[in-house]
This record gives C-alpha cells, structure tokens and sequence, in this order.
C-alpha cells in the first residue's frame, strides 16, 4: 500500500501507512470549557454538534433526490483528518449557525403554524461554520496566546439544490485562534476557499491534505514581523482614510491596487477600536504595531456573514502584511499609506 508522509508534529514528518477506514465514523473529541467570546458574531447564533446530528433536517438535490452532505458530517469528517493527520486530540467544535429554513412534515400540510406540535416541524441552516481548537500546540506572539485550529464553513446558498447531484463546495482552513480576542488568524497557505466534493471519503482526503501541506512555522514567523513594524498614528489615519477610499475608486483604478475585502463599515468599526479595544488599541503616543493593527481587521471582521468570513479572513492577513511591507516602501500595498 502507497505510504505517505504525515506530520508527527507541526515540524516533523514520519512515514505511516495510510489505513482502511470506514466510510464515515464520529471522532473523540477531549473536553474542553466552552469559550464564551464568539470566533464569528454577525447574525450567527450557537448551536452544538448533538442539534446539528439530531434535530435537523438534510436537504437534497431535487432533481434525483440524492441526499447532501450534512453539516455534522462535514464538522466530524475534517477532524477525523485533522487527528489522523496530526496524531493530536482537538476540543469539542464550537458552530455557529445563521438562515434557518423551516419546513412541516407532510402529516402537518394542513395544520395553523401555532398549532403545529414540535414532532411536525423541519429546520435545517443554511449556512454554518465550525471551528476546534489543537490544545496541545499554542504559540505566543506580542504577548497574545495563539491556539492551533481547524474549521470550515458550508453554505448552502452557495449550491443548486434544484438540479442533480453534483460536487458540493465546502470552505476549510487551518490555523491559529488568538485566545485574547478569539479572533481567527488565516493564511492563504492553510485555506481551502473552495473544497468540491461529492462524497465523505474525497472530503477526508482533501481536508487531509490541506494539513498535511501546511507550514505553521512559516505562518508563525510572517505574524512574528508584523509585531515588529510599527505606524504612527498618522499613517493609521492614513491607512484608514485610504482604505475607505478604496471602496468607491473607478474600475480601472481599482484594479491596479492588491485586493481589499473589509468593507466601510468594518473599518469604521477599526478606528473606533484603534482607541478603544483593551487589548489592541494604540499606545500613549498614538503608535499601534502591525501585529494589533491586523488584530483590529480581525476583530471587525466579525460582523462579517458566514459566507464570507473566511475570504475576508485571509484578506486580513494579506493585507496586514503587505501594509507591513509597505513601511519601508517596498510594498503594492505603497498608496494605503501614501
């Protein structure tokens, strides 16, 4: 049987045989307090993988009937990669979930809605996203405890569930919570922004071969600099006021610029922090590093639908760094602070 390299740890590699596995099975997960302070806030709520498994409905692709794959199933499938592939116990998935769909059985066609009994009533969501948390492997960076997680986000507005089965697209991530805040720290080389598939088993593998390419000490180091550059306060209000400009330039000009995901209104919600987060605000002389500049695109992504969190995510790292860059001029990310 065809061997392949798995991380022993984040840095060290072994060969292992790649086992015979059941088509689906429910991982063990250690325990783990609930954080209180949510990864996503938006219009999401909180509902445990148990809710997701027992009380909800799983739509199909009409045309053939053929059922989707379930939320819980995508949450229980990546961690079984992820502890395969890490050979590490994770913390129990937080999930939040927004767009709840609500249908009857059909013993309930002709029923008044108050008077339906909760037997007689479907829900599924729309759209949910997941993540859990790598207890055994942290990191510290400005003073901030990073935790090594996966998550993901599946969003069925994203499918055609009018036609015939067809490869279902899951969004699927590996990196680092920050314990402070709890807000996601994501690169582009840990981030699956469009995972198809039609089937369990070709989820796994390709969950697990996210892992498996991920560099944690690459993603490590490039979060290190940011803490090392520093902006005055008249470059943030330059970045800001740059960056809100952004929004409305004209096509072309827009064009010739790095891509910018955050929206007006999260950045308003970054300048109003910049003075007044506890934890990533500027100092006495106005000065705030990169590492809690990117801390506040972070934060005010929160407000971001499911759907799009996690590409903003990813744009947030992407454009800290290249604003990083840009201090010593060396940067396209330049007219955000000139």
């Amino acid at each position: 049987m065809e061997k392949l390299l798995i991380p022993e740890s984040p840095l060290q590699l072994k060969p292992v045989e790649f086992k015979e596995r059941e088509l689906y099975r429910e991982p063990l997960l250690s325990v783990e307090k609930a954080n209180t302070n949510p990864f996503i806030e938006a219009n999401t709520k909180s509902v445990s993988l148990s809710h997701l498994k027992k009380d909800c409905t799983i739509p199909v692709f009409s045309k053939d009937n053929e059922i989707t794959i379930s939320h819980n199933q995508f949450i229980e499938t990546s961690i079984n990669a992820a502890i395969e592939a890490l050979s590490v116990s994770l913390s129990q998935p937080e999930v939040r979930i927004s767009h709840q769909i609500k249908g009857r059985t059909p013993d309930a066609l002709h029923i008044p809605t108050n008077e339906l009994l909760d037997h007689q009533r479907t829900i599924y969501y729309e759209r949910m996203a997941w993540i859990a948390r790598i207890p055994s492997i942290t990191e510290t960076i400005g003073g901030n405890e990073l935790n090594l997680t996966i998550g993901g986000v599946r969003a069925y507005n994203q499918e055609n569930l009018y036609s015939k089965k067809t490869h279902e697209k899951f969004k699927f991530f590996i990196g680092f919570q920050n314990m402070v805040c709890c807000n996601l720290c994501i690169s582009t080389d840990g981030y699956r922004r469009e995972l198809k598939t039609d089937n369990t088993d070709d989820l796994f593998a390709k969950v697990f071969e996210t892992i498996q390419s991920y560099n944690s000490d690459q993603q490590l180091e490039l979060m290190s600099n940011l803490n090392k550059h520093v902006i005055s306060d008249r470059q943030f209000a330059q970045l800001i006021g740059r960056s809100k400009l952004y929004q409305y330039l004209p096509k072309a000009e827009k064009a010739s610029l790095p891509n910018l995901l955050l929206t007006d209104s999260q950045f308003n919600t970054i300048a109003k922090d910049y003075y007044e987060d506890e934890s990533f605000c500027r100092n006495e002389s106005g000065d705030i590093s990169m590492w809690k500049v990117y801390n506040l695109f972070t934060g005010a992504n929160k407000s971001s639908y499911i759907d799009s969190f996690l590409d903003r995510n990813e744009n947030a790292f992407a454009f800290a760094e290249g604003v990083s860059k840009a201090i010593n001029g060396d940067s396209d990310y330049r007219w955000f602070l000139s």
